[in-house]
C-alpha cells in the first residue's frame, strides 16, 4: 500500500509539473512571446547564474576538502613515505592552482561576454605567442612533474644487498596472506611451485636445508622500527597487490615471479595509537588488487615494534617441519606426479 501510494505520488507530481509547463508556454504565447526567442533579460539572468555557480562550485569543494579531509591517511611511518607525500603534494598544488584559474576565468569570461545586440567579438585565425604560450608552459610543468617523479622513484626503488635488511615474503593466494621469515640460518630456504600441497602450501623445497628453518605466520607479522626491511613478493595463483598503505609501499604479486620492495618503518604501531588518539588503530597489509570473490578477505595485521620486542616475538615463531619425505632425488618427481597442477582462476 505505502508503494501504491508512493507511485502514484510521484504520478501526480509529473503530470502537475507538465501542466505548469503548458500553462507557461500559454501565458507566452497570449503576450506574443516566442519560446524559442533569447531575450537581453534571459542573457543577463543567465550570465549571472554563471558566477552563482562557480562561487556555489568553490564553497562545495572546501566544503568536501573540510568534512572528508580528516579520512585521509595519517602521516607516513616509513622514511620513504615521506618523499611520496611530498610528491603528491607537490602534484596536488600544481592541480589545484590550474584548477582554480581555470574555472574562475572560464565562468568570468561567461560572465562577462554574454551577447548583447551590437557586440561583435574579435576574429582573428592565428597567434604564434598564443600557441607557444599553451605548448611550452604545459611542457615545461609535466616536465618538471616527470624529473621530481623519477628522482622519487629511482630513490626509493633502489636495490639493497639482502645481508643488509630483514627478509620477508608475503606469498599471497586467493584469498589470504602468509608471511615468512629466515630462521637461524638468515636465508629463506628456496621453493618449486610443483612442490605445492596441503602440507607444504608455499611450495618450500624440503631438499633445500635452508627452507626447514623458515617460520610461516599467518593472521599478523611484525617488522622493527629503524630497520631496513626488505619484502619478497609471491603469487599461487592470480595476480594479487600487496598494498601497505601507512608505509606508502604497494608491489604486485605476480605468478611465476618474485617481485620485491624495501622500507624503513619509523613509528611503532604503539606511536601511532598515540599519535592519532586510536588504541585500537593497527597497521594493515591488504590486497589492492580485485583478485575474485571473496578478495575482501586479504587482510593481514602487520605490527611495529622495537627490535627487541621484534627479536623476541620471531624467536617465539615454529619453524618449518616437513614431513618425511623421499630420497632428495625422487622428491620432485614424487611431487610432481602425485600433484595435480595449479588451475587458473577468472578474476571475475
Amino acid at each position: 500500500m505505502q508503494s501504491f501510494l508512493i507511485y502514484s505520488a510521484i504520478i501526480l507530481g509529473i503530470i502537475a509539473f507538465a501542466r505548469v509547463i503548458k500553462v507557461y508556454e500559454l501565458a507566452n504565447a497570449l503576450r506574443g512571446n516566442k519560446d524559442e526567442q533569447v531575450t537581453d533579460s534571459d542573457n543577463k539572468f543567465n550570465a549571472k547564474m554563471m558566477l552563482a555557480f562557480v562561487i556555489a562550485f568553490f564553497a562545495f569543494c572546501i566544503y568536501q576538502i573540510i568534512a572528508y579531509g580528516k579520512y585521509v591517511l595519517p602521516e607516513s611511518a616509513s622514511e620513504h613515505g615521506v618523499d611520496i607525500d611530498n610528491l603528491m603534494n607537490f602534484n596536488l598544488i600544481i592541480i589545484t592552482i590550474v584548477f582554480v584559474l581555470v574555472n574562475i576565468i572560464l565562468f568570468w569570461f561567461a560572465f562577462k561576454y554574454y551577447f548583447r545586440k551590437g557586440n561583435r567579438a574579435t576574429y582573428f585565425a592565428h597567434s604564434t605567442k598564443l600557441e607557444l604560450i599553451w605548448t611550452i608552459v604545459p611542457a615545461i610543468v609535466l616536465a618538471v612533474i616527470i624529473i621530481y617523479g623519477l628522482m622519487t622513484w629511482n630513490k626509493i626503488m633502489t636495490p639493497v644487498p639482502e645481508n643488509e635488511a630483514v627478509v620477508i615474503e608475503l606469498y599471497a593466494k586467493q584469498f589470504d596472506w602468509t608471511a615468512r621469515y629466515a630462521g637461524d640460518d638468515k636465508k629463506l630456504g628456496n621453493t618449486n611451485y610443483k612442490l605445492i600441497s596441503d602440507v607444504n602450501p608455499l611450495a618450500l623445497d624440503t631438499t633445500d636445508s635452508h627452507s626447514l628453518d623458515d617460520k610461516l605466520v599467518r593472521g599478523e607479522f611484525h617488522i622493527p622500527v629503524g630497520k631496513r626491511v626488505l619484502f619478497k613478493f609471491r603469487s599461487r595463483d592470480v595476480i594479487h597487490s600487496a598494498y601497505m598503505p601507512h608505509f606508502r609501499a604497494q608491489m604486485n604479486c605476480v605468478p611465476g615471479m618474485e617481485t620485491q620492495f624495501h622500507f624503513v618503518p619509523t613509528i611503532t604501531t604503539a606511536e601511532m595509537r598515540t599519535k592519532l588518539g586510536k588504541p585500537e588503530f593497527d597497521y594493515i597489509l591488504v590486497c589492492n588488487k580485485i583478485c575474485g570473490q571473496t578478495h575482501y578477505n586479504m587482510q593481514m595485521k602487520i605490527v611495529v615494534e622495537s627490535e627487541s620486542q621484534y627479536n623476541t616475538w620471531l624467536a617465539s615463531q615454529p619453524k618449518f617441519k616437513a614431513d618425511p619425505q623421499p630420497a632428495a632425488s625422487d622428491s620432485l618427481k614424487t611431487v610432481k606426479n602425485s600433484v595435480a597442477p595449479v588451475q587458473p582462476v577468472s578474476l571475475w
